[in-house]
């Protein structure tokens, strides 16, 4: 699926992305339209790429997150997206609270 105005190393990226995912049991077109996601994201907020959305270019890069995510599993959300969930339910004193204390709150 690689794209024709991809670099060299974002087909790289693509394959080592895709190859990752087959591996560990995901399903080979799910981890091809995550790898391509992944790597179409990473061109926007490289600036490699015409247009890109507002979230892309504010999100942080993939390799930061999943680092950030590594021990809580894919489903884990970063304090970021807990606050602004707290946010949403106006749960009070949530400036206050680190991400376990976010997590039970908004349970």
């Amino acid at each position: 699926m690689p794209q024709a105005n991809w670099s060299a190393k974002r087909e790289r990226q693509f394959k080592h992305i895709k190859d990752g995912l087959i591996k560990s049991g995901r399903k080979p077109d799910l981890a091809v339209e995550i790898a391509a996601r992944t790597v179409n994201k990473e061109r926007a907020q490289h600036g490699e790429s015409k247009t890109a959305s507002k979230t892309s270019l504010q999100d942080m890069p993939a390799g930061r997150r999943g680092g950030l995510r590594s021990h809580s599993g894919a489903a884990g959300r970063t304090y970021a997206q807990l606050y602004q969930e707290a946010r949403k339910k106006n749960i009070k004193g949530r400036s206050g609270m680190n991400k376990a204390v976010l997590e039970k709150a908004l349970r």
